[in-house]
């Protein structure tokens, strides 16, 4: 059976994601691409994974046993996700703060540094695992959420275990 790519695109957006920016070191200097494709993969030990188009640059720099920052959007951080997203915007500030080599995105939901240890082709794109070297959680807000091809608003509510700022683990 041969899949409709609109509609494909249509059911896809029916699912509610999260909004991130998945940061990484270019020649230096601090760089991101916005992506809602990331998900929690094993507690045992820590991983992660992003889905990350063939033709990003993201895949000439990030490889096996190079590290990557996922930063959580918050809602007020629109216009740094519509920035990585390709709406490039030369008077937006972006206030990058650096953890263990790795550009992190200042005032996010939470950052999570994640050293790739494996790479998947799929289709069109690129599946990085990586295991998280460093989590932490930042001031609770609303998160930026994206809902058939928009971004949303939510009612959020701090997690059951508390919220804490710049809780830094590992």
């Amino acid at each position: 059976m041969e899949i409709d790519t609109k509609l494909y695109r249509s059911v896809m957006g029916l699912f509610a994601t999260g909004v991130t920016v998945i940061s990484y070191v270019v020649e230096g200097k601090p760089a991101g691409m916005t992506a809602n494709a990331f998900m929690s993969v094993s507690m045992e030990p820590p991983l992660v994974l992003i889905s990350v188009r063939k033709q990003s640059r993201f895949n000439d720099i990030v490889k096996v046993g190079v590290p990557y920052g996922v930063n959580f959007l918050a809602e007020s951080q629109q216009p740094i996700s519509a920035h990585f997203g390709g709406r490039w915007d030369e008077t937006l500030q972006i206030p990058f703060v650096e953890k263990s080599g790795t550009p992190l995105i200042d005032g996010s939901l939470a950052h999570i540094v994640a050293r790739t240890t494996a790479v998947h082709e799929a289709g069109d794109h690129l599946l990085y695992v990586g295991e998280i070297e460093y989590l932490q959680l930042g001031e609770q807000r609303k998160p930026l959420v994206f809902f058939s091809g928009k971004y949303k608003q939510v009612d959020a509510h701090a997690p059951a275990f508390g919220w804490a700022v710049n809780n830094d683990c590992w």
